[in-house]
This record gives structure tokens, C-alpha cells and sequence, in this order.
């Protein structure tokens, strides 16, 4: 998915309910983020994650699950450190939603 999608709005029309059969979801955020401070990268990522809702824990159901990533292809120009503030603040973040 690219960032112009609703990961929620996704979720409900092709993830499926937790515990039943579910698809995984990849993507969705907007690769020219990485040009912006790392605060402002992971106010960004914690909108994202927190858009597909409730995150998929229980490893005896199949579904649905969400797969961070970039919604198209990383520029060559972007700050090698910008990566490394998105990668943290996606574990980050994960762990914290996960716990809840």
C-alpha cells in the first residue's frame, strides 16, 4: 500500500477479522518523510502504525498482520541517519502497541 491509503480502511476491506483468515498488509509510509527531522519521522511512523488499529499478537490465528515499509522506493539522497530514526521508531513503537 502507498501512503495515500488508510491502513484501517484497508484492514477492514481486505486484512480480515482478528483471528479468521487474514491477509498481510505492507507498506505505507511516504518515502520524502525520510527528508524530515527524525522527530517529525516518528510522529509519522506512529500515525501510521497506529492507523492499521489493533496490532495482531496471537501466534495460534493467522491474520491480520501489517508489514512497515515504504509506500514506493527510497530515494538515493536520503540521510543515511533519517533510516535508522524511521527503523527505531518503528520497533519502538511496535513494542509499545503490543504491551497495550
Amino acid at each position: 500500500l502507498d501512503w495515500t491509503m488508510n491502513l484501517g480502511r484497508a484492514r477492514a476491506q481486505v486484512g480480515g477479522p482478528v483471528g479468521g483468515p487474514g491477509k498481510a498488509l505492507q507498506g505505507n509510509i511516504d518515502p520524502n518523510i525520510l527528508f524530515a527531522p527524525p522527530a517529525q519521522i516518528a510522529s509519522e511512523v506512529h500515525r501510521v502504525l497506529d492507523s492499521f488499529g489493533t496490532p495482531h499478537t496471537d501466534r495460534s490465528t493467522t491474520g491480520p498482520t501489517h508489514i512497515f515499509n515504504l509506500g514506493h522506493g527510497i530515494s538515493q539522497y536520503t540521510p543515511p541517519e533519517h533510516v535508522t530514526a524511521l527503523v527505531e521508531a518503528v520497533h519502538s513503537h511496535s513494542r509499545k502497541l503490543r504491551q497495550s
